[in-house]
């Protein structure tokens, strides 16, 4: 016998398991694309870092010192030839580049995700060879 007061019970179960499993994807989905987003941004970022290391002066007195205005330039010419903004702090002997990138989300958009910002921070040194 069919009671009265169990009409529609099934039916929200369903729904709410079709939620969880809606979550669970986009979770899956939208996280492995996350992952590789901030994968991309540390690579330019070391790669950025990289190209300004490589910016050298002072080598004919013997010193092995970055030349701060080129180091800055190149690795901000190597984001902007990338369509990357980023930040790029220069020492005496270092270069540090921080890269910032959104990544649009699919499913997990339907609960409110419609976006996620990743950052990714590395640094090249120069060192003695």
């Amino acid at each position: 016998m069919n009671d009265e007061r169990d009409r529609g019970v099934v039916t929200a179960f369903v729904l709410g398991l079709a939620m969880c499993f809606m979550v669970t994807a986009g979770m899956a989905v939208d996280g492995g694309r996350i992952v590789a987003t901030r994968v991309e941004a540390a690579d330019h970022a070391e790669n950025a870092a990289r190209v300004g290391a490589q910016q050298v002066s002072l080598l004919r007195l013997g010193w092995r010192l970055l030349d701060p205005v080129k180091a800055k330039h190149a690795a901000e010419e190597y984001l902007n030839s990338h369509g990357i903004s980023g930040q790029v702090i220069v020492g005496l002997r270092t270069v540090n580049v921080t890269v910032t990138l959104k990544q649009q989300t699919t499913l997990l958009r339907l609960v409110g995700i419609g976006s996620q910002t990743v950052t990714a921070t590395r640094t090249a040194e120069l060192v003695e060879s």
